[in-house]
């Protein structure tokens, strides 16, 4: 009796985690036609021109490191991964900003010279500004565009960011 009840539970359980994994949200029809979601378009407003500099991410206390690249991941596209310049000052992200991204003193052609990745706490050592950025969208998979670049440029323009998600 409690091996076919044990298994009837397992079984509830299991089919309750498939069907919440497959309706949780808005999946786009690329992503669901190759089954990978791909990465986010991030655009983002800094207080500074912060755009030839690493970037790091911090706890959201901002006294330590969460995150941050191996001197062989600042590349997107087999260039270095400097944010695309858009309209009114905006950003595309190339690397991996967040709300608690912040800005070290080396730029990614430095970094990316360096022999080896430093170590978290040096790296925190490096830190320019804790809080670097004023603004943050995410405005969907980046699959989802034809041309990401005119196409954020356009709600740049119009100033039409209702439909993205506002991380800060």
């Amino acid at each position: 009796m409690k091996t076919s009840y044990i298994k009837a539970l397992s079984f509830l359980m299991m089919s309750s985690a498939i069907i919440s994994c497959c309706h949780s949200g808005k999946i786009s029809q690329k992503a669901a036609a190759t089954g990978i979601p791909g990465p986010h378009a991030i655009i983002y407003q800094t207080r500074n021109d912060y755009s030839q500099l690493v970037p790091i991410n911090l706890t959201a206390d901002k006294k330590s490191v969460e995150s941050y690249p191996d001197v062989k991941d600042v590349y997107f596209g087999g260039k270095l991964a400097l944010p695309t310049q858009l309209h009114d000052g905006w950003l595309l992200d190339n690397r991996g900003i967040s709300p608690n991204s912040a800005f070290i003193s080396l730029t990614y052609e430095q970094y990316s010279k360096l022999e080896k990745t430093p170590a978290a706490e040096e790296l925190l050592r490096m830190v320019i500004d804790k809080d670097p950025v004023t603004k943050i969208f995410d405005c969907g998979l980046r699959t989802d565009y034809k041309d990401v670049v005119s196409e954020l440029n356009r709600h740049i323009d119009e100033k039409s960011f209702s439909g993205f998600k506002t991380l800060k």
